[in-house]
């Protein structure tokens, strides 16, 4: 008994430990980035930093602006789940539910596959077949644009929507259905009255899973949206947040340095708030 107790405490401990490493890392980074972060801000001014339309970094008269930025991740995370949380909702319903267990499995293997897709395969397939795409469908002068970063983004974050609903969906009791089908239900009722109502918390994880996915991404995002400081429209060049801080940290210096940190930070703080928002409005349903 003494033995078992020991053991359990050392286990309790080392879990402990692994936890407020975790809560260290995060409090670092957080440290980290307002350090230097705040003093580019402060220079260019809070207002002229978040909502100037205006991004020359290495002009003669150097502006910053980064409200192009900021709603060109607006748009595009909010297409991309427009897009992606139906699809991959309706296809974790299906496999969950409706698909058999040999088709089920072909498909929750080709999505772990699509997981396992590196973002830069994204981007490029993306670049060499969608751009050219859009630019001939839509007759453009250039196919990188917010569009088809909204297209690839959709396609980066099913697997994480269609995983964990899976998961959420397989772990309603089974009880559940059997009466509503023994209360003369149809299969597709118990689904989507049943089944999906006690999966929300699960399916509203998944959804918060697609939006850090989303939102997160530079590499993919960069190759076929052009990468270009304008104010977001559909079928125009745009640059992200990530975007914007990828492709110039690696040659640049002084006060624009400063400011890709100040981006890093608004990236952060702006991806903490949404994670927060839909926290409370999704799961703050299921309680």
């Amino acid at each position: 008994m003494k033995s078992n107790k020991l053991f359990e405490r050392a286990v309790h401990g080392v879990f402990l430990i692994l936890g407020l490493v975790t809560v260290a890392c995060v409090l670092l980074i957080t440290v980290y980035l307002v350090i230097s972060g705040i003093p580019a801000i402060l220079e260019i001014g809070v207002w002229d930093f978040l909502f100037g339309t205006v991004w020359e970094s290495t002009g003669s008269d150097p502006q910053f602006g980064i409200l192009p930025f900021i709603l060109s991740s607006i748009y595009g995370t909010a297409g991309a789940l427009l897009l992606g949380v139906p699809v991959g909702f309706f296809t974790a319903v299906y496999l969950s539910k409706k698909a058999s267990p040999k088709t089920k499995e072909i498909m929750s293997g080709a999505v772990s596959l699509l997981a396992g897709i590196p973002s830069v395969v994204y981007g490029l397939v993306g670049m060499m077949v969608l751009v050219p795409g859009i630019r001939a469908l839509f007759g453009l002068p250039d196919g990188a644009s917010l569009m088809a970063a909204i297209i690839v983004l959709s396609i980066m974050i099913l697997p994480s929507i269609i995983k964990v609903s899976i998961t959420a969906l397989d772990a309603v009791p089974k009880e559940y259905e059997d009466a509503s089908l023994a209360l003369g239900a149809t299969p597709e009722e118990t689904w989507f009255r049943v089944s999906v109502p006690a999966a929300k918390s699960g399916i509203a994880t998944a959804v918060v899973l697609g939006v850090g996915r989303a939102i997160g991404e530079a590499m993919a995002v960069m190759m076929v949206s052009g990468n270009v400081a304008n104010m977001p429209s559909l079928f125009e060049s745009v640059r992200f947040l990530t975007t914007a801080v990828s492709s110039g940290m690696g040659y640049a210096d002084g006060l624009y340095r400063e400011a890709l940190f100040s981006i890093a930070l608004v990236l952060f703080l702006f991806i903490m708030l949404m994670n927060a928002v839909l926290n409370f409005f999704l799961k703050g349903e299921t309680k």
